[in-house]
């Protein structure tokens, strides 16, 4: 499981740019609060490789998949949640790590820890009333 600024990161594929090469369909991870984008780091050595040798060959666009065998099933299993799901889900499920990570720094007393916990908790809270408003005026 992968975390960012205490929130667990989603598991997908993406686009990533490598001076002048586009990569695609690269596994990555992916912060639903500051939205943070990291190569996962199981192919991170593979990715570096291709990117080198695409910009070197002076390639535009690449797809990773054709060039680097991965299981993305095995990849992902480690991820809390996936693009696949609902964004509405996957906001609900950050919130609840959150409140439980807040009820632990509040045991322990970790004053500093619950203020970054609070200010999480607001930025997903306004997450989760977009993901709603959009879905109210659909």
């Amino acid at each position: 499981m992968s975390f960012c600024c205490g929130a667990s990161m989603i598991g997908t594929s993406g686009t990533l740019k490598h001076f002048r090469t586009h990569i695609h369909n690269v596994p990555i991870l992916f912060c639903p609060v500051c939205h943070r984008v990291d190569i996962h780091y199981q192919i991170e050595n593979e990715y570096e490789i291709l990117a080198e040798y695409a910009h070197g060959d002076g390639a535009s666009e690449v797809d990773f998949r054709e060039f680097v065998e991965v299981d993305e099933k095995s990849l992902l299993e480690n991820c809390v949640n996936h693009e696949s799901e609902d964004p509405v889900d996957v906001v609900h499920s950050q919130i609840d790590m959150a409140l439980d990570l807040l009820s632990f720094a509040k045991r322990i007393e970790d004053t500093e820890w619950q203020l970054v916990l609070k200010k999480r908790l607001g930025m997903l809270n306004g997450r989760r009333n977009k993901l709603r408003q959009r879905r109210t005026s659909v």
